[in-house]
């Protein structure tokens, strides 16, 4: 299986010698003043006979895979993929559907992907209709829609709205400013609303100053080579989560920095990486490094988990090091302000120096901002390739932005905003442990929105999809090389905007299809729910 664009993720391996296995989640409290950490039962082992059966999933379509390659070579059977046409003797410029895992596998399970929506990406949404009868090489449509339940979409507070105030005052911005000004920051595409905006973003992550950026993709991977490079004598290090997403993963590449991955969320493997970091220094020359960064997730949206950043900041103080947290999935999700996961664990913001997030979740636009102090966005203006060669965010977007952030904020004069962060926390809880009662693997943290449902075989994720939208239900599946290839899962995405009726309705049929598939891995007792 795969996935669209943005759920992609690249799984590094870890090279610096700490041991394997996983050390669990852990949740925080409050006690005797302190933040308390307690650990927790989050991931659950892959059973034997689950990993088999995967295994032999992916050697039987392996197999026949070559085998049906060998007949369309040699004309037995109609070649369906792509192919460039011309240019006899030379290299194609193009491969698309070449791959073998696209050619045997995904163009078979493409009615369960990209599936174009008509309608806002609320709690439920209307699914345009698509037919094929050449198993899923072409699409034709008859014109007819699907109304579903919604479980797919980031839409984490439920901005993402056609009415309200947020689509008005965005109305307002487009009537003052147009709908774009063709030109990248640095030359004449800063407008008085993307001032606006970079203070109010700021005031709400508690840092100095921010800057933001029109993709959310890029903040992360045009910014990260501003901020950390390879220098003439002296190299800097970069020691990343072997779980970041791949815009982190591509940044640091193109810093030129020196990587090292430590195990996810182990903070016994990034302190030994700390260590080594700082009593060996750089290969060879064992010259110190110049500066080290860490780079985390505040909420890891394949798995589910926070960062332990209460940990992570205390080690990056203990060895003088510098925290990058990305807060993509967590910002406006986490915390009883919407603040992310400073706010959720009780962190002051001035311990992390640059903190990251997109405003395509949470706040139901698209972007992103680096918050840090006035210095270091200072320097990211003027070395940022996001601001110097790309377009400026677009004026309606930035007001929905401001507009979300206001009414988060409690600036509007209402308590709309506590209301939707309220519902997301109660519903996350809620739906996470309806799950684990009903005898399925959940991976993450209770308190995380992004829900995955383990399922493990291909074959098994495919028909999860298919019996689910037969149900009225929009789910995402997720599999091999987005995830590992025994972790293959659904990954479910909750909202503000679900009712308690959506989501018992949702688990209803989850946990009928769940009996028919037979994916209820779980060894936990279940709970029966009257």
């Amino acid at each position: 299986m795969v996935t669209g664009a943005g759920h992609a993720r690249k799984h590094l391996s870890s090279k610096n010698g700490c041991a394997p296995g996983s050390n669990g989640l852990f949740s925080y409290g409050k006690k005797n003043g302190n933040y308390v950490a307690e650990s927790r039962d989050e991931f659950e082992e892959t059973p034997f006979h689950a990993a088999v059966m995967t295994y032999l999933s992916y050697f039987f379509l392996i197999i026949f895979g070559y085998f049906r390659d060998f007949t369309r070579n040699h004309g037995l059977e109609k070649y369906k993929a792509v192919k460039e046409n011309g240019n006899e003797g030379f290299v194609p410029l193009y491969s698309d559907f070449e791959s073998f895992y696209t050619r045997n596998m995904y163009t078979r399970v493409r009615d369960c992907f990209n599936r174009p929506i008509c309608s806002v990406p609320g709690g439920e949404i209307d699914l345009l209709d698509r037919e094929s009868e050449d198993w899923n090489w072409t699409f034709s449509y008859p014109g007819t829609k699907t109304r579903a339940l919604n479980l797919a979409s980031y839409n984490y507070l439920g901005f993402a709205e056609n009415s309200g105030p947020c689509s008005e005052a965005a109305e307002q911005a487009v009537r003052r400013y147009g709908v774009a000004g063709c030109s990248p920051r640095n030359e004449y595409g800063t407008l008085a609303i993307h001032n606006e905006l970079e203070g109010q973003v700021a005031r709400f992550v508690g840092k100095p100053a921010a800057m933001v950026f029109g993709m959310g993709f890029a903040t992360n991977s045009a910014n990260i080579p501003a901020l950390v490079g390879k220098g003439d004598l002296i190299i800097n290090l970069i020691i990343s989560d072997e779980l970041n997403h791949t815009s982190l993963i591509l940044g640091a590449r193109l810093s030129g920095a020196k990587i090292k991955v430590f195990k996810h969320n182990d903070m016994k493997c990034l302190e030994k990486t700390l260590r080594e970091a700082v009593v060996q220094g750089q290969p060879r020359t064992h010259r110190a490094w110049k500066k080290i960064l860490i780079i985390v997730e505040g909420v890891y949206s394949m798995e589910g988990s926070l960062s332990m950043l209460p940990e992570v900041v205390a080690l990056k103080k203990k060895y003088k090091a510098y925290l990058y947290l990305d807060e993509a999935h967590s910002i406006g999700a986490m915390g009883p302000r919407g603040r992310g996961v400073t706010d959720y664990f009780g962190v002051d913001p001035n311990d992390v120096d640059i903190m990251m997030g997109t405003f395509t979740k949470s706040f139901g636009a698209a972007g992103g901002y680096i918050a840090a102090s006035e210095e270091i966005i200072n320097h990211i203006r003027g070395k940022s390739h996001s601001a110097t060669y790309a377009s400026f965010m677009s004026p309606p977007v930035a007001m929905q932005i401001i507009k979300s952030m206001k009414i988060i904020m409690g600036e509007d004069g209402t308590n709309r905003g506590t209301q939707r962060i309220t519902a997301l926390a109660e519903n996350s809880r809620y739906f996470r442990q309806r799950l684990k009662d009903m005898g399925f693997i959940v991976y993450g943290h209770e308190a995380s929105a992004v829900v995955p449902i383990l399922l493990y075989l291909p074959a098994k994720c495919v028909a999860f999809s298919r019996e689910l939208l037969k149900r009225n239900i929009a789910v995402v599946i997720v599999g091999f090389p987005a995830t590992s290839i025994i972790e293959a899962r659904a990954r479910i995405c909750l909202s503000a905007s679900h009712s308690r009726e959506m989501l018992d309705r949702a688990l209803k049929a989850i946990d009928e299809v769940g009996d028919i598939l037979k994916v209820k891995y779980s060894r936990r007792t279940p709970i029966t729910h009257q």
